[in-house]
């Protein structure tokens, strides 16, 4: 089966962004983080989407960027942390490409997000924050492939997930 486009999922501070735009830019294919597109759209960040409308609202607004990229080819695409607890999201995602999984011990996560925190769901709170992560990732392991980048930096997980899928892509370019 030949892959189309990549899904990039996982906790928060995984790497899904990074990663996304060097895979992107090593596939010559296009980038789109959902979290970015949505903070577009709505002239604000997530936090402050958060904030004034609520997580429904966030929440409503990703579904429908998420529907709307189903008929994109060529593309890596990385989701909020939270995206793929809408089964409808889910089953979008998993029809529009490879899901592939980043994950990161709750430690590492905390060293990564520091002090500058402005992620709505996260309480940088070790204990609040592991239960969050542990809610979540039985649906992250559902991924095609699952990649642990504690101990890689973004070149390393972009080879990684070269070497596991790179015979099954379809297309060099985003033409």
């Amino acid at each position: 089966m030949k892959i189309l486009n990549i899904v990039l999922i996982g906790f928060m501070s995984t790497g899904k962004t990074s990663v996304g735009k060097r895979l992107a830019q090593q596939l010559n294919w296009d980038f789109v983080d959902t979290d970015l597109e949505i903070e577009k759209i709505n002239g604000m960040s997530v936090s402050e989407i958060f904030r004034k409308h609520g997580e429904t609202y966030f929440r409503s607004e990703e579904e429908a960027l998420i529907k709307s990229l189903l008929e994109r080819k060529h593309c890596v695409i990385a989701t909020g942390g939270g995206a793929v607890l809408n089964p409808e999201n889910w089953k979008v995602l998993t029809q529009m490409g490879y899901v592939i999984a980043l994950y990161a011990p709750i430690d590492t996560i905390l060293e990564r997000v520091g002090k500058s925190n402005d992620r709505p769901l996260f309480k940088s709170k070790r204990d609040e924050d592991e239960r969050l992560l542990i809610a979540r990732q039985p649906i992250y392991n559902k991924a095609e492939l699952i990649i642990n980048t504690t101990e890689m930096d973004v070149d390393q997980v972009v080879e990684e997930i070269i070497c596991n899928i790179g015979g099954r892509i379809e297309g060099e370019s985003a033409d």
